[in-house]
Protein backbone atom coordinates (compact mmCIF):
# COMPACT_ATOMS: atom_id res chain seq x y z
CA UNK A 1 0.00 0.00 0.00
CA UNK A 2 2.70 2.50 0.37
CA UNK A 3 3.47 3.49 -3.07
CA UNK A 4 0.19 4.49 -3.55
CA UNK A 5 -0.34 6.09 -0.24
CA UNK A 6 2.92 7.82 -0.84
CA UNK A 7 1.71 9.72 -4.49
CA UNK A 8 -1.95 10.61 -2.61
CA UNK A 9 0.40 11.96 0.06
CA UNK A 10 2.20 14.11 -2.93
CA UNK A 11 -0.65 15.27 -4.11
CA UNK A 12 -1.67 16.90 -1.10
CA UNK A 13 1.66 18.13 -1.10
CA UNK A 14 0.97 19.97 -4.44
CA UNK A 15 -2.40 21.24 -3.40
CA UNK A 16 -0.24 22.99 -0.63
CA UNK A 17 1.97 24.80 -2.99
CA UNK A 18 -1.09 25.69 -5.13
CA UNK A 19 -3.19 27.12 -2.44
CA UNK A 20 -0.10 29.01 -0.98
CA UNK A 21 0.16 30.65 -4.20
CA UNK A 22 -3.27 30.86 -5.05
CA UNK A 23 -5.09 31.19 -1.71
CA UNK A 24 -8.39 31.29 -3.56
CA UNK A 25 -7.70 28.01 -4.67
CA UNK A 26 -8.74 25.20 -1.96
CA UNK A 27 -6.18 23.06 -1.21
CA UNK A 28 -8.71 20.16 -1.50
CA UNK A 29 -10.15 20.63 -4.86
CA UNK A 30 -6.96 21.19 -5.82
CA UNK A 31 -6.48 16.98 -4.93
CA UNK A 32 -9.56 16.16 -6.65
CA UNK A 33 -8.36 17.99 -10.18
CA UNK A 34 -4.81 16.32 -9.32
CA UNK A 35 -6.36 12.79 -9.70
CA UNK A 36 -8.87 13.61 -12.27
CA UNK A 37 -5.65 14.67 -14.66
CA UNK A 38 -3.57 11.47 -13.27
CA UNK A 39 -7.19 9.06 -14.15
CA UNK A 40 -7.03 10.52 -17.89
CA UNK A 41 -3.31 9.85 -18.49
CA UNK A 42 -2.72 6.37 -20.09
CA UNK A 43 0.45 6.34 -18.63
CA UNK A 44 -0.63 7.14 -14.95
CA UNK A 45 -3.58 4.86 -15.54
CA UNK A 46 -1.43 1.84 -15.85
CA UNK A 47 0.37 2.82 -12.67
CA UNK A 48 -3.00 3.73 -11.11
CA UNK A 49 -4.40 0.22 -11.99
CA UNK A 50 -1.86 -1.70 -11.03
CA UNK A 51 1.35 -1.15 -8.40
CA UNK A 52 -0.78 1.99 -6.98
CA UNK A 53 -4.20 0.97 -6.27
CA UNK A 54 -3.79 -0.79 -3.20
CA UNK A 55 -2.66 2.31 -1.44
CA UNK A 56 -4.69 4.63 -3.35
CA UNK A 57 -7.96 2.42 -2.44
CA UNK A 58 -7.06 3.03 0.81
CA UNK A 59 -6.77 6.50 0.55
CA UNK A 60 -9.95 6.85 -0.56
CA UNK A 61 -11.64 4.84 1.83
CA UNK A 62 -9.75 4.72 5.62
CA UNK A 63 -8.94 8.36 5.00
CA UNK A 64 -11.79 9.21 3.87
CA UNK A 65 -13.33 8.02 7.10
CA UNK A 66 -10.86 9.24 9.54
CA UNK A 67 -10.73 12.53 7.99
CA UNK A 68 -14.84 12.75 8.78
CA UNK A 69 -14.04 11.75 12.27
CA UNK A 70 -11.44 14.59 12.32
CA UNK A 71 -14.37 16.65 10.74
CA UNK A 72 -16.84 16.92 13.66
CA UNK A 73 -14.01 18.48 15.87
CA UNK A 74 -14.19 21.72 14.17
CA UNK A 75 -18.16 21.84 15.02
CA UNK A 76 -19.74 22.87 18.28
CA UNK A 77 -23.06 22.98 19.47
CA UNK A 78 -22.92 25.90 21.16
CA UNK A 79 -22.45 27.72 17.45
CA UNK A 80 -25.38 26.29 16.03
CA UNK A 81 -26.94 27.89 19.17
CA UNK A 82 -25.50 30.56 18.28
CA UNK A 83 -27.27 31.28 15.08
CA UNK A 84 -30.73 31.21 16.57
CA UNK A 85 -33.93 28.77 15.81
CA UNK A 86 -34.74 30.78 12.78
CA UNK A 87 -31.33 30.54 11.64
CA UNK A 88 -31.25 26.88 12.09
CA UNK A 89 -34.98 25.60 11.15
CA UNK A 90 -34.08 27.66 7.65
CA UNK A 91 -30.66 25.62 6.69
CA UNK A 92 -32.36 22.42 7.60
CA UNK A 93 -35.44 23.16 5.43
CA UNK A 94 -32.85 24.25 3.05
CA UNK A 95 -31.24 20.97 3.34
CA UNK A 96 -33.79 19.00 2.97
CA UNK A 97 -35.14 20.85 -0.22
CA UNK A 98 -31.66 20.42 -1.88
CA UNK A 99 -31.74 16.52 -0.98
CA UNK A 100 -34.61 15.95 -2.32
CA UNK A 101 -34.50 17.81 -5.23
CA UNK A 102 -30.88 16.69 -6.19
CA UNK A 103 -32.13 13.50 -5.94
CA UNK A 104 -35.27 14.02 -8.59
CA UNK A 105 -32.77 15.50 -10.84
CA UNK A 106 -30.81 12.89 -10.97
CA UNK A 107 -32.97 10.16 -11.10
CA UNK A 108 -34.65 12.17 -13.98
CA UNK A 109 -31.26 12.38 -15.82
CA UNK A 110 -30.87 8.82 -15.28
CA UNK A 111 -27.92 8.08 -13.53
CA UNK A 112 -27.05 4.85 -12.88
CA UNK A 113 -27.15 2.44 -9.19
CA UNK A 114 -27.00 4.74 -6.16
CA UNK A 115 -25.37 8.18 -7.74
CA UNK A 116 -28.86 9.74 -7.34
CA UNK A 117 -28.42 9.32 -3.50
CA UNK A 118 -24.91 10.12 -3.87
CA UNK A 119 -25.25 13.19 -5.15
CA UNK A 120 -27.96 14.60 -3.36
CA UNK A 121 -25.79 13.84 -0.31
CA UNK A 122 -22.94 15.09 -1.64
CA UNK A 123 -24.80 18.83 -2.79
CA UNK A 124 -26.54 18.92 0.37
CA UNK A 125 -24.27 18.53 3.18
CA UNK A 126 -20.48 18.89 2.44
CA UNK A 127 -19.12 17.76 -0.90
CA UNK A 128 -17.15 14.93 -1.45
CA UNK A 129 -17.03 13.80 2.22
CA UNK A 130 -20.67 13.46 2.55
CA UNK A 131 -20.08 11.16 -1.15
CA UNK A 132 -18.18 9.10 0.87
CA UNK A 133 -20.51 8.66 3.76
CA UNK A 134 -23.53 7.76 1.93
CA UNK A 135 -21.48 5.46 -0.11
CA UNK A 136 -20.49 3.59 3.10
CA UNK A 137 -24.33 2.83 4.14
CA UNK A 138 -25.01 2.36 0.65
CA UNK A 139 -22.30 0.05 0.48
CA UNK A 140 -21.21 1.66 -3.14
CA UNK A 141 -18.54 0.67 -5.33
CA UNK A 142 -15.57 3.18 -6.17
CA UNK A 143 -16.75 3.73 -9.80
CA UNK A 144 -20.12 4.85 -8.35
CA UNK A 145 -18.57 7.64 -6.14
CA UNK A 146 -16.23 9.25 -9.37
CA UNK A 147 -19.62 10.69 -11.07
CA UNK A 148 -20.98 12.66 -7.51
CA UNK A 149 -17.74 13.58 -6.57
CA UNK A 150 -16.60 15.08 -9.63
CA UNK A 151 -19.78 16.90 -10.08
CA UNK A 152 -19.88 18.39 -6.45
CA UNK A 153 -16.35 19.79 -7.42
CA UNK A 154 -17.25 21.19 -10.15
CA UNK A 155 -20.30 22.69 -9.07
CA UNK A 156 -18.41 24.19 -5.86
CA UNK A 157 -15.24 25.40 -7.44
CA UNK A 158 -17.73 27.50 -9.79
CA UNK A 159 -19.18 29.11 -6.73
CA UNK A 160 -16.12 30.23 -5.74
CA UNK A 161 -16.13 33.00 -8.64
CA UNK A 162 -20.07 33.18 -9.35
CA UNK A 163 -21.37 33.51 -5.78
CA UNK A 164 -19.13 36.52 -5.13
CA UNK A 165 -20.10 38.14 -8.18
CA UNK A 166 -23.98 37.42 -8.21
CA UNK A 167 -23.74 39.01 -4.37
CA UNK A 168 -21.86 42.14 -5.24
CA UNK A 169 -24.60 43.23 -8.03
CA UNK A 170 -27.33 42.27 -6.05
CA UNK A 171 -25.89 44.33 -2.87
CA UNK A 172 -26.15 41.88 -0.52
CA UNK A 173 -24.95 42.88 2.76
CA UNK A 174 -21.90 40.74 4.70
CA UNK A 175 -24.02 38.86 6.82
CA UNK A 176 -26.72 37.86 4.01
CA UNK A 177 -23.70 36.64 1.88
CA UNK A 178 -21.78 35.00 4.64
CA UNK A 179 -25.44 33.08 5.09
CA UNK A 180 -25.97 32.14 1.29
CA UNK A 181 -22.40 31.09 1.06
CA UNK A 182 -22.69 28.61 3.79
CA UNK A 183 -25.88 27.78 2.71
CA UNK A 184 -25.27 27.17 -0.87
CA UNK A 185 -21.51 26.32 -1.52
CA UNK A 186 -20.76 22.14 -1.48
CA UNK A 187 -17.41 21.88 0.35
CA UNK A 188 -15.97 23.36 3.74
CA UNK A 189 -13.03 24.18 1.92
CA UNK A 190 -15.05 25.79 -1.44
CA UNK A 191 -17.20 27.74 1.37
CA UNK A 192 -13.56 29.15 2.99
CA UNK A 193 -12.18 30.43 -0.54
CA UNK A 194 -15.99 31.95 -1.27
CA UNK A 195 -16.31 33.48 2.06
CA UNK A 196 -12.87 35.05 2.50
CA UNK A 197 -13.44 37.41 -0.34
CA UNK A 198 -16.06 39.46 1.53
CA UNK A 199 -13.44 39.44 4.99
CA UNK A 200 -13.15 38.15 8.24
CA UNK A 201 -16.64 38.83 9.13
CA UNK A 202 -18.72 37.52 6.34
CA UNK A 203 -16.19 34.11 6.32
CA UNK A 204 -16.95 33.86 10.24
CA UNK A 205 -20.78 33.85 9.23
CA UNK A 206 -20.40 31.39 6.70
CA UNK A 207 -18.39 29.08 8.24
CA UNK A 208 -20.68 28.53 11.04
CA UNK A 209 -24.27 27.99 8.76
CA UNK A 210 -21.94 25.44 6.66
CA UNK A 211 -20.92 23.28 10.13
CA UNK A 212 -24.51 23.56 10.51
CA UNK A 213 -25.09 21.42 7.37
CA UNK A 214 -22.05 19.38 8.22
CA UNK A 215 -23.84 18.46 11.45
CA UNK A 216 -26.73 17.37 9.26
CA UNK A 217 -24.32 14.34 8.02
CA UNK A 218 -24.82 11.96 10.49
CA UNK A 219 -28.78 11.62 10.57
CA UNK A 220 -29.31 11.91 7.19
CA UNK A 221 -26.76 8.95 6.53
CA UNK A 222 -28.40 7.32 9.32
CA UNK A 223 -31.94 7.86 7.75
CA UNK A 224 -31.06 6.61 4.40
CA UNK A 225 -29.36 3.59 6.06
CA UNK A 226 -32.83 2.31 8.25
CA UNK A 227 -34.52 3.01 4.95
CA UNK A 228 -32.09 0.65 2.87
CA UNK A 229 -32.48 -1.96 6.05
CA UNK A 230 -35.96 -1.80 5.64
CA UNK A 231 -36.08 -2.21 1.92
CA UNK A 232 -33.29 -4.75 2.69
CA UNK A 233 -35.27 -6.87 5.01
CA UNK A 234 -38.07 -7.74 1.59
CA UNK A 235 -34.91 -8.55 -0.17
CA UNK A 236 -32.96 -10.23 1.91
CA UNK A 237 -29.81 -7.65 2.21
CA UNK A 238 -28.92 -5.79 5.56
CA UNK A 239 -27.57 -1.81 5.21
CA UNK A 240 -25.97 -0.55 7.92
CA UNK A 241 -28.20 1.82 9.53
CA UNK A 242 -24.83 4.10 10.64
CA UNK A 243 -21.56 3.18 9.63
CA UNK A 244 -19.32 3.17 12.57
CA UNK A 245 -16.97 6.28 11.17
CA UNK A 246 -20.20 8.67 11.03
CA UNK A 247 -20.74 7.40 14.83
CA UNK A 248 -17.13 8.59 15.34
CA UNK A 249 -18.18 11.76 13.50
CA UNK A 250 -20.82 12.18 16.40
CA UNK A 251 -18.69 11.45 18.95
CA UNK A 252 -16.29 13.99 17.88
CA UNK A 253 -19.06 16.70 17.70
CA UNK A 254 -20.13 15.70 21.72
CA UNK A 255 -16.54 15.88 22.62
CA UNK A 256 -15.93 19.30 21.37
CA UNK A 257 -19.34 20.73 22.60
CA UNK A 258 -18.12 18.73 26.40
CA UNK A 259 -14.95 18.81 26.86
CA UNK A 260 -12.48 22.55 26.60
CA UNK A 261 -10.39 21.61 24.07
CA UNK A 262 -6.90 23.02 23.54
CA UNK A 263 -6.33 25.35 20.17
CA UNK A 264 -3.37 23.79 19.41
CA UNK A 265 -4.96 20.12 19.99
CA UNK A 266 -7.86 21.41 17.45
CA UNK A 267 -5.25 22.99 15.19
CA UNK A 268 -3.25 20.06 14.26
CA UNK A 269 -6.72 17.58 14.28
CA UNK A 270 -7.54 19.69 11.58
CA UNK A 271 -3.92 19.65 9.66
CA UNK A 272 -4.39 16.06 9.72
CA UNK A 273 -7.97 15.86 8.78
CA UNK A 274 -7.17 18.33 5.83
CA UNK A 275 -4.46 15.80 4.68
CA UNK A 276 -6.62 12.84 5.22
CA UNK A 277 -9.23 14.36 2.90
CA UNK A 278 -7.05 15.50 0.75
CA UNK A 279 -5.58 12.07 -0.03
CA UNK A 280 -9.02 10.63 0.11
CA UNK A 281 -10.18 13.03 -2.66
CA UNK A 282 -7.27 12.45 -5.45
CA UNK A 283 -7.64 8.43 -4.97
CA UNK A 284 -11.30 9.37 -5.68
CA UNK A 285 -10.63 11.86 -8.33
CA UNK A 286 -8.09 8.99 -9.88
CA UNK A 287 -10.92 6.99 -10.64
CA UNK A 288 -12.72 8.94 -12.53
CA UNK A 289 -12.40 8.01 -16.59
CA UNK A 290 -13.94 10.61 -18.66
CA UNK A 291 -13.90 7.66 -21.60
CA UNK A 292 -16.81 5.96 -19.41
CA UNK A 293 -18.97 9.11 -18.53
CA UNK A 294 -18.65 9.86 -22.34
CA UNK A 295 -22.11 8.48 -22.80
CA UNK A 296 -23.76 10.52 -20.33
CA UNK A 297 -21.94 13.54 -20.66
CA UNK A 298 -24.68 16.13 -21.36
CA UNK A 299 -27.21 14.18 -18.50
CA UNK A 300 -24.75 14.11 -16.03
CA UNK A 301 -23.43 18.12 -16.63
CA UNK A 302 -27.20 18.78 -16.28
CA UNK A 303 -27.64 16.79 -13.20
CA UNK A 304 -24.94 19.00 -11.47
CA UNK A 305 -25.54 22.34 -13.07
CA UNK A 306 -29.30 21.24 -12.21
CA UNK A 307 -28.77 20.69 -8.58
CA UNK A 308 -26.53 23.95 -8.05
CA UNK A 309 -28.94 25.98 -9.73
CA UNK A 310 -31.76 24.25 -7.04
CA UNK A 311 -29.93 24.96 -3.95
CA UNK A 312 -28.43 28.72 -4.91
CA UNK A 313 -31.65 29.61 -5.22
CA UNK A 314 -33.40 28.16 -2.43
CA UNK A 315 -30.86 29.51 -0.10
CA UNK A 316 -30.48 32.72 -1.83
CA UNK A 317 -34.55 33.09 -1.15
CA UNK A 318 -34.18 31.89 2.13
CA UNK A 319 -31.46 34.46 3.02
CA UNK A 320 -33.17 37.46 1.90
CA UNK A 321 -36.98 36.28 3.30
Amino acid sequence: MIPGLAVSLLAVAAGFLVHLLLPGVPQLTVCVVLGVIAGQVPAAVRLLDGPLRPGIATAARRCLRIGVVLLGLQLSLADVVRLGWPTVLAVLGVTAIAFAGTYGIARAARLPGREPLLLAAGFSICGASAVGAMAAVTRSEPEEQSRPVALVTLCGTLAIVVVPLVATALHLTTDQFGRWTGASVHDVGQVVATAQQWGAAGLAVAIVVKLLRVLLLAPLVAGAGLVLRLRGAEEGTRAPILPLFVAGFVVAVLLRSAVPIPQPVLDVAQLLQTILLGMALFGLGSGIRFRRLAGTGLATAAAGLGAWALIAVVSFAVVLA
